[in-house]
């Protein structure tokens, strides 16, 4: 399959160059796409797609708020989260830009939506975690019109609350998130299964620090892929954040960036098609070359993962997984 990137300058317009969530980073990460990759140029959602995910409320504070912020200053929603008086059009632009992503998959192309600000943290009525709206699951919300079933894998070092939160009753929609225990936003455990028709439909895999490729492969094989092909999408979306590499300042994992090629890899042979990726976190060095492997796996390069044994940690969660019935799901 061809493969995409959406992207564009429109981003720098949310932009706090003291804040880890930069646009520096986006221009960094950048420096991984390949050569000849084609380029689509963002374009902005509406408050209606937003509001397939979040409230109205929600959505008029996040804009007043830019509204109201100085020009050419960040104005902090809490200690980690800033708007600039250009974020709601950025926001409008991810959101936008990682559904063009999901339109590009279901047409039979491989496209990574590399955006800016982040989404997954974000709840339906609250910003939060650098994230403003939720991208992957407006996305997801407005995919969901057009196909029956959507699975989501989220490998971004932290949990994706607002993701889960908002599909936690649904049956329609497979999220699976695999990130290192115990650090924001603090959820992210097992026994968040989903409710009502949503039970089952919700797996978290939360790994210990310094865990490498060999936990995620393991994970991926024993865990998400076997769930995945038991839903049996119609797409496959990723919260793609590069933050549990080797040398990321905000994480504690080992992840190399070929084994980031190796976890497309394994999607890609998984799915029921091409693959829509949206960005969401990755901040250290090694963040060019992870998107590199990335791109090559959806150009079918075939990684394998690194990092040796899986940690006895990792292998006891699998086998809980597997012993409850909930590696194959049961719905």
């Amino acid at each position: 399959m061809s493969c995409s990137v959406v992207t564009g300058d429109v981003f720098a317009a949310h932009d706090d160059p003291d804040h880890p969530e930069s646009e520096a980073r986006l221009k960094a990460a950048l420096a991984g796409v390949p050569g000849g990759t084609r380029r689509i140029a963002p374009e902005q959602a509406v408050p209606a797609d937003l509001a397939l995910v979040h409230t109205p409320q929600h959505i008029a504070t996040i804009r007043s708020l830019c509204r109201a912020c100085p020009q050419d200053k960040a104005c902090y929603l809490d200690p980690d989260t800033y708007v600039t008086r250009g974020s709601f059009g950025a926001a409008l632009y991810a959101a936008g830009a990682t559904w063009q992503a999901v339109g590009q998959a279901l047409d039979g192309e491989h496209s990574f939506a590399l955006v800016r600000p982040p989404g997954h943290h974000a709840m339906p009525d609250r910003a939060m975690g650098f994230c403003l709206f939720n991208n992957i699951a407006i996305a997801t919300a407005r995919a969901l019109h057009e196909v029956d079933r959507v699975a989501i894998v989220d490998w971004d070092l932290h949990h994706g609350n607002g993701t889960q939160a908002a599909f936690y009753t649904s049956d329609r929609v497979l999220y699976c998130s695999v990130h290192q225990m115990g650090i924001f936003p603090g959820t992210g455990w097992p026994e968040e299964q989903g409710s009502g028709p949503g039970v089952g439909y919700t797996i978290n895999a939360p790994l210990e620090s310094g865990s490498t490729g060999a936990d995620y492969a393991l994970i991926f094989q024993r865990i998400f892929l076997p769930a995945i092909r038991r839903f049996e999408p119609d797409l496959v979306v990723v919260s793609a954040g590069q933050d549990a590499a080797f040398d990321d300042p905000l994480g504690s994992m080992l992840l190399r960036p070929d084994d980031f090629g190796a976890l497309t890899t394994m999607l890609v042979e998984t799915g029921p098609g091409a693959l829509a990726l949206a960005l969401e976190g990755g901040y250290g060095r090694s963040h060019a070359a992870a998107i590199s492997s990335i791109f090559a796996a959806l150009d079918g390069t075939r990684f394998k993962p690194r990092g040796g044994e899986a940690k006895a940690s990792t292998r006891l969660l699998v086998e809980a997984y597997v012993a409850a019935g909930r590696a194959v799901p049961v719905w």
